[in-house]
């Protein structure tokens, strides 16, 4: 017979490595823990981005909202479905982006479909992308300004995140 105290151990244990989202970090665990390598008042690097049907992705003239995320990551998921339920959708000034961590075209363009999302999302399959905004955790939300430059980033790991978007 399993002792319960054994079988709690062993639910949190898996539970723990089943929600975390970071779980693909770096190889080697950073010492400073999440990193953030942009800060508010710097610019964001990229000023075009090529999306996963080849198109290129210029940054608009409005507002911007980068999201860093993972398809398979559920805190992504929960993120994108409260985005989705949100105002920010409608905002025509406002243009968001997906940019997916260690994912390809195809996944990408498969989760686009299944997940019913209508904005621009870019494939980022080595983190190119991604290692010039932080070293781990997802999503990972940047707002940017009309000049492109960062107004606030979020670690959206848990519920609530896209309420704190703001201008």
């Amino acid at each position: 017979m399993i002792k319960p105290l054994t079988i709690v151990a062993l639910v949190t244990a898996l539970s723990s490595q089943l929600s975390a989202c970071n779980a693909t970090s770096l190889p080697d665990a950073h010492p400073k823990g999440y990193e953030t390598y942009i800060n508010p008042g710097d610019t964001f690097r990229h000023t075009q981005l090529i999306n996963i049907d080849g198109e290129p992705v210029q940054l608009a003239q409005g507002n911007k909202l980068i999201i860093l995320f993972a398809s398979w990551c559920s805190d992504s998921q929960r993120t994108l479905n409260e985005l989705k339920a949100s105002e920010l959708l409608a905002d025509p000034q406002l243009q968001i982006i997906a940019i997916g961590r260690e994912e390809d075209v195809e996944t990408l363009k498969a989760f686009r479909t299944s997940f019913g999302i209508d904005f621009n999302i870019v494939a980022d399959p080595d983190r190119a992308i991604y290692n010039q905004y932080a070293n781990k955790g997802i999503p990972r939300l940047i707002m940017l300004n009309k000049q492109n430059q960062v107004v606030k980033t979020l670690i959206g790991e848990q519920a609530g995140i896209i309420e704190q978007v703001r201008w």
